[in-house]
């Protein structure tokens, strides 16, 4: 598809890719057999390159034994090596996640982050992630506010008592991957696709870095490949989600994006129905989006209930307004039980009251539609606050009562500059834990510790709030309809 610039809000020039000279990480079968073929080899050669490069996610021309001595020397001869970018530094939360900042070819580096056990953000988007999210949210259930350790310590004492007996039921511990060795049942990588970003939403740490280039298909999906290889995954026993949530707007490199796309389910072997791309809302890669046979599921950051707030924190809705990009999602034949997710950064006193929630129950009205709610992350130079505990429950319950299942997605690495729009390329030390230690020394405030206490505290407020929208709805209309809601639907609510 054409470039896409983005001049509303952020003077953006132009960016295109500058790939590394000689990568072969990146190539796809048919470019392989092009090179096999003018080294003079024959066409199972690049076969044997391909299954290499993927499925054993080599880190040298070397290790590729299944080739002869002299190809290999002639293929470093010619100057063609892997191209897997450098994990050039990690930092770890206590949390159990890890940020890495990774190097490219040319020294520009992006951030990828890593998440044992993922952020619940599949919760209810109708795929295999989501049932196995469903099936154990009960195990960890992260209240908002809830600072990282408490998370972290509630989590690992749901997989001492009994983890391997409900995982195994007494298998041979033989069948399951290195996660499983760990304690882990899953794990997330969230992938950059450019280096910065040019959208501009005034609530991300991001936004600050600017554009500076897009990142080819090698270097989108060889993150994975380095994050794959360091915790030693074995793909086909650990279960591994993707979020193409990192640096960058993925549809403005969407030729880059969709390629990396088919790098990782037709070579790494990582199916589409296990990856997610979030989109600020690029209407013309969206539509590009829909026709695509092999893609990943679709976030839309909606993050506001109207044109006027969601110009003010997201400058690209000056080109595309929220009716014509409900109607692009509309377009997109979703698979059977797939639902399209809308994140929702919930920003204290902007967009987090119940008049926010009755327009978003509104604009999402008969679609097959989740929200995520995000508790937004703090960062340095960003003039916004969290919202209260009180009104991200009130916010999540309104819209659960009218029909749409909205979950809030549990923080992961705030205290390390990973969490949801806290990725810049984060390199001096004391950064790292500025944020975090305030989140968890307690001295961000805290939610109720269980939702039944919250149900509790807030249903006055819930009911009186869905009354000023649906004259004479009573309590018990109230409880049916969600009811009712609840039993015709798959997916849990919490």
């Amino acid at each position: 598809m054409a470039e896409i610039e983005i001049r509303t809000g952020v003077e953006a020039e132009a960016v295109v890719a500058m790939p590394a000279a000689r990568s072969l990480f990146g190539l796809g079968l048919a470019e392989l057999t092009e090179l096999m073929a003018g080294l003079g080899q024959k066409a199972y050669r690049a076969r044997q390159v391909f299954e290499a490069l993927y499925k054993q996610r080599v880190a040298s021309v070397e290790e590729m034994t299944t080739l002869s001595a002299a190809l290999r020397g002639e293929l470093v001869a010619a100057g063609w090596q892997v191209g897997l970018p450098e994990i050039a530094q990690t930092a770890v939360s206590v949390d159990g996640t890890e940020r890495y900042l990774m190097k490219m070819a040319d020294g520009e580096t992006v951030e990828t982050v890593w998440m044992p056990d993922g952020d619940g953000g599949e919760r209810g988007d109708g795929s295999e992630a989501a049932e196995e999210e469903a099936g154990e949210v009960d195990e960890v259930v992260a209240t908002p506010l809830m600072n990282d350790k408490a998370v972290h310590e509630r989590g690992t004492r749901n997989y001492d008592s009994g983890y391997w007996s409900r995982r195994g039921n007494g298998r041979d511990r033989a069948n399951f991957g290195t996660l499983a060795e760990k304690g882990f049942r899953r794990a997330t990588i969230c992938i950059s696709s450019q280096v910065g970003c040019a959208v501009n939403c005034q609530f991300c740490l991001t936004a600050k870095l600017g554009i500076r280039r897009n990142l080819t298909a090698g270097e989108i999906a060889g993150q994975v490949a380095a994050v794959l290889n360091r915790h030693k995954i074995q793909i086909g026993k650990d279960r591994i989600n993707l979020v193409f949530m990192g640096m960058g707007e993925p549809f403005l490199n969407y030729d880059a994006f969709m390629a990396s796309v088919r790098l990782l389910v037709e070579g790494v072997g990582i199916p589409e129905s296990r990856m997610t791309v979030s989109t600020s809302g690029i209407l013309p890669g969206m539509e590009a989006f829909a026709r695509e046979t092999v893609r990943p599921k679709l976030a839309l950051s909606l993050n506001a209930s109207n044109d006027v707030v969601r110009e003010q924190i997201m400058p690209v809705t000056r080109k595309w307004k929220i009716a014509a990009l409900l109607e692009a999602v509309k377009k997109i034949p979703l698979r059977t039980r797939e639902w399209v997710t809308f994140e929702y950064v919930l920003l204290g006193g902007v967009n987090d009251q119940p008049q926010h929630a009755r327009e978003v129950l509104a604009l999402l009205a008969g679609m097959r539609a989740k929200v995520n709610l995000i508790v937004w992350n703090p960062g340095p130079g960003i003039d916004y606050h969290q919202p209260t505990p009180e009104d991200v429950s009130v916010f999540q319950k309104m819209l659960i009562a009218g029909g749409i299942a909205t979950y809030i997605r549990r923080p992961r690495g705030r205290d390390i500059y990973a969490a949801c729009g806290q990725l810049k390329r984060t390199v001096s030390e004391p950064e790292l834990v500025m944020i975090g230690a305030a989140a968890n020394e307690g001295l961000l405030p805290s939610a109720p510790a269980s939702t039944t206490t919250q149900d509790a505290f807030f249903r006055a407020k819930v009911l009186e709030a869905l009354t000023d929208t649906r004259p004479g709805l009573t309590d018990e209309e109230a409880r049916q309809r969600m009811a009712k809601r609840k039993a015709v639907s798959p997916f849990r609510r919490d």
